[in-house]
């Protein structure tokens, strides 16, 4: 995945992604917010926050920053501030590369995001710099299966990753040996299982 392949996938998916994809990957957003447990007060980074389909389950009393590398999706999102817009900060802005200090965030999530951005490494080292000690990393993503159907499809689309706009190639136990999370919870969501809701502590 090349970064200009991300940002061109996305510009074109920006005014279907909400009715494609928004039933689709409900269950997993609505899951990932319930056990974030956020609490007023708290400072929440989502990384790739897209059309802003999660912006509206954040409680009242937390502040929310949401960046994205695609400006037509962000547009989007600035729709559903809702009046929220005191709490709520949007930014065009590389997951692998954050404008933000060391330790900024009480709590980091990325939604569908791990299986889009070129370097997947980056993208894990920058949430846990900006999460604070002991705050909590959230990641909700396909895992490409090692047999089976899916398993055929996944190696089948491989090639069309810079059409999709995803790596349908993306082995669970490849990413976490990468990502080196402590105290680790996975859990399935969404449609038969198919995606992950990965929870670790920041150390």
């Amino acid at each position: 995945m090349e970064q200009q392949a991300v940002t061109t996938a996305y510009k074109r998916l920006a005014s279907t992604y909400d009715r494609f994809f928004g039933p689709v990957f409900e269950q997993g957003r609505q899951r990932a917010l319930r056990k974030m447990g956020c609490q007023a007060g708290q400072h929440i980074l989502e990384v790739g926050v897209g059309t802003g389909l999660s912006l509206p389950q954040y409680p009242d009393g937390v502040r929310v920053t949401g960046i994205d590398v695609s400006e037509p999706m962000l547009e989007r999102a600035r729709r559903r501030l809702n009046g929220h817009a005191d709490r709520i900060d949007l930014a065009v802005m590389d997951a692998q590369e954050l404008e933000y200090d060391d330790n900024s965030f009480d709590k980091v999530v990325a939604m569908y995001v791990a299986s889009v951005v070129p370097d997947p490494d980056a993208m894990i080292r920058e949430m846990k710099r900006v999460c604070r000690p002991g705050g909590e990393l959230y990641i909700v993503n396909h895992f490409s299966r090692d047999r089976g159907v899916m398993a055929k499809l996944e190696r089948a689309a491989a090639p069309l990753s810079e059409l999709v706009g995803f790596r349908p190639l993306f082995p669970l136990q490849d990413f976490l040996a990468m990502a080196q999370l402590e105290e680790v919870e996975i859990e399935p969501v969404n449609a038969f299982g198919y995606w992950s809701l990965i929870r670790a502590v920041n150390r």
